[in-house]
């Protein structure tokens, strides 16, 4: 594929993605709009990334949407689930995904480089995401066929009944997290957006 480099748009298997990363010919690409809204997971209980029904809709029937062809292009991978740097609630193993969420740290890392204020938080750590960091509104994302919409990552929230997640309004990071079934329950549009993520081989 010519004229792809980080930050560059590309269409793949029927969405358009935005490239995050490039190493040895493999891209690290995200879907430019959330595509759905689902919840982290399908019951109210202590959860981490490597069990929770959202990993398994995206290695599973959401990889399926892919044709033969698509598929031999997504590169499997081990992903670190590392714990919350604040709350220290449990990341979980590492996991091999075809398809996953970005983290916390990869957020921090691939939009703007935010990871100096996640390693080394201010006394008001909670509200840096909030208030401070200029990489907000990088992090904005329009559910497909609307507006703007808050979108899930796989990293642990505050407990591990909740899981963080961006601010649909500006692009915050919210590190304690939402409830990993309800969402955001007091907003009246409960369920997260899903934005996947991927690596992809370049040269085939």
């Amino acid at each position: 594929m010519e004229n792809i480099k980080i930050d560059s748009s590309l269409s793949f298997g029927g969405y358009n993605w935005r490239v995050l990363d490039i190493q040895n010919n493999t891209a690290l690409i995200i879907t430019e709009e959330i595509i759905e809204q689902r919840p982290y997971h399908d019951a109210y209980k202590d959860i981490t990334w490597s069990d929770c029904a959202l990993r398994k809709y995206l290695n599973d029937e959401f990889y399926d949407k892919f044709n033969a062809k698509d598929k031999s292009r997504i590169i499997p991978v081990i992903n670190k689930n590392l714990d919350n740097q604040w709350y220290h609630s449990k990341g979980g193993p590492d996991t091999q995904d075809s398809i996953f969420l970005l983290s916390l740290e990869e957020v921090c890392k691939y939009f703007g480089d935010s990871l100096s204020k996640l390693n080394n938080p201010g006394k008001n750590q909670r509200y840096w995401f909030e208030r401070k960091d200029k990489n907000n509104s990088k992090r904005l994302a329009k559910l497909h066929g609307g507006g703007y919409c808050w979108w899930w990552l796989r990293s642990p929230g505050r407990v591990n009944v909740k899981a963080v997640y961006i601010f649909g309004t500006d692009g915050n990071i919210g590190i304690q997290g939402n409830n990993i079934l309800k969402g955001n329950i007091g907003d009246g549009k409960c369920i997260g957006g899903v934005r996947p993520a991927l690596w992809l081989n370049l040269e085939l």
